[in-house]
């Protein structure tokens, strides 16, 4: 029952977070849409650093979820094909999706002036950057690590600013994924022509 409530609390605030940013979470307005007493939430959660932090957590395990492959349906696929289709889930026009990468932005821009959670932002950054830059390994596995992150990077900072624009409505999801798909083939060329590990240095 405690994890149900506790569950219940962070959907609510990675909702009131998506609707009115991070300056417009309110432990009284959490607790109305939670449909648990403000007590509950600082029981699990201490103070309001402590529901911003793991709201983070659990909107990052959400984008795992939903960008994890799903129950495999779509058959085998190449390592190329298993990467485009991770950074392609999420952009799906579905509430959850819309929610989740909305409440992300929004944790990720308050961040600016919530120096306190600047540290878990920089740890769920890296911590997608690593499972792009895995993905792209199985594609290019003779690239470099070094190059691989970079690449990661490159793809990762592209993918939040095209879901912003999405979100905002000034882009269409089919152009967000079409631009998707080609800096995914931009990214793997390149890749192609990184001299390998074990020449690095000769």
């Amino acid at each position: 029952m405690a994890t149900d409530r506790r569950r219940a609390i962070l959907e609510a605030a990675a909702r009131v977070i998506a609707r009115r940013g991070v300056r417009g979470l309110r432990m009284e307005e959490l607790a109305t849409e939670a449909e648990v007493s403000t007590a509950l939430i600082y029981y699990h959660f201490k103070d309001r650093a402590g529901v911003l932090r793991h709201t983070l957590e659990f909107i990052s395990e959400q984008a795992d979820r939903y960008t994890s492959g799903g129950d495999g349906a779509a058959g085998p696929c190449d390592a190329r094909e298993e990467l485009e289709r991770s950074l392609l889930l999420e952009f799906q026009d579905v509430p959850e999706v819309r929610e989740n990468s909305t409440a992300w932005g929004e944790l990720r821009a308050s961040a600016i002036f919530e120096p306190e959670l600047r540290g878990d932002l920089a740890r769920a950054t890296l911590a997608w950057i690593h499972d792009v830059a895995d993905l792209l390994s199985c594609v290019r596995p003779t690239a470099p690590a070094p190059v691989l992150t970079a690449s990661a990077e490159r793809l990762t900072g592209l993918l939040e600013g095209l879901s912003t624009r999405w979100l905002s409505g000034a882009l269409p999801l089919a152009h967000a994924r079409e631009l998707v798909r080609e800096a995914v083939s931009v990214e793997i060329e390149r890749l192609g022509t990184a001299p390998p590990a074990s020449l690095r240095g000769q």
